[in-house]
């Protein structure tokens, strides 16, 4: 048990980063990505609460399952808000409810700092020109993609910040 435990945070970090490469291609987020997310994440949850001795302190403190569902619910919330004011995608919404789960309650201000971190960065790149050298290459082509379209594939910024955010807690 304790091996797949272990596995849980590698295949989490491969669904994530599919999802980001699939918005950065095509400002998609498929739903089967994040339902994916939140299989592993009820997983390892039920793995978590069948290994631990206080059963209520693991389902219901901040540091348990309790914690990591009221970050992915506040998330979601703030994703769908921004969505119905057209500031987000649909697809970065649905995102929020796995990126909460993974990085629970204690989890929240670093991914806060990432994520503006992870704008700044975006913002700089998307402002600054790009040497003629490297104008062919695909990544670099669809930046300018972006750069002309003005539309920010927001679930790269997030990934980034979620990864970030469970590399420091592990």
């Amino acid at each position: 048990m304790t091996e797949l435990i272990n596995i849980i945070p590698l295949v989490a970090a491969a669904l994530f980063l599919y999802s980001a490469w699939s918005d950065f291609q095509r400002w998609r987020i498929p739903n089967g990505v994040v339902l994916a997310l939140i299989s592993v994440y009820a997983l390892g949850a039920m793995i978590r609460l069948t290994t631990t001795q206080d059963i209520g302190a693991a389902l219901f403190s901040l540091d348990g399952v309790g914690g990591d569902i009221g970050a992915g619910l506040l998330l979601f919330t703030l994703g769908v808000a921004l969505w119905a004011f057209r500031l987000f995608g649909a697809g970065d919404a649905k995102l929020f409810l796995p990126i909460g789960l993974f990085i629970g309650w204690h989890g929240m201000l670093p991914f806060a700092v990432f994520l503006l971190l992870g704008g700044v960065l975006t913002m700089l790149a998307l402002r600054l020109p790009m040497p003629l050298a490297f104008a062919h290459y695909a990544v670099v082509m669809r930046i300018e993609e972006i750069r002309v379209s003005r539309k920010i594939p927001y679930g790269v910024i997030m990934v980034f910040a979620t990864l970030v955010t469970m590399a420091l807690s592990f």
